[in-house]
């Protein structure tokens, strides 16, 4: 069982790792720094459900280091380390709760990325003016959680007989 559960997580992060590159190849650019869509949060969301909270970091962790050294720079290594502890953080709370839908536990994870990125980056460059990017960039995050949410959701539905042992 454990090593079913292992090949399972690799396979979660070898995904997690795909859609991050794929992520570097789409031009999105809506004039504020540092947006993406987070297309490797899908996993990230997923993962949550089929495995749980733990291996949910895991899984983020390694992502964000291996994409950060393959395609990124060590800023966007600590910037997105810090967007999906907070984010992991509330979603996993928020899934234990059983109170809330897939799809608006994703857009809590999109919001509360995007704050955990502004509070890093008001320490980083020692401004705390940066705070002003966090109204726009909470509708930026819960745009793209609930775009994230909704294929989360929809890989979940046609995947969970699968991952049911």
């Amino acid at each position: 069982m454990q090593n079913k559960k292992i090949t399972r997580m690799a396979f979660f992060t070898a995904l997690a790792l795909i859609f991050s590159y794929i992520e570097t190849l789409i031009p999105f650019n809506i004039g504020i720094p540092g947006v993406k869509l987070g297309l490797a949060n899908i996993i990230a969301v997923w993962a949550i459900y089929v495995f749980g909270f733990k291996e949910a970091v895991a899984i983020s962790f390694l992502r964000i280091v291996l994409s950060g050294f393959l395609f990124g720079n060590v800023f966007g290594i600590i910037y997105s380390l810090s967007g999906a502890t907070l984010s992991l953080i509330v979603m996993g709370f928020l899934k234990e709760t059983n109170l809330f839908h897939c799809i608006t536990i994703s857009i809590y994870g999109g919001v509360f990325h995007n704050i955990g990125q502004i509070i890093v980056a008001m320490f980083i460059v020692e401004n705390y003016k940066i705070s002003y990017y966090i109204p726009v960039l909470m509708i930026v995050g819960t745009f793209t959680g609930l775009l994230i949410g909704i294929v989360s959701f929809e890989i979940l539905t046609r995947t969970m007989s699968v991952f049911k042992d």
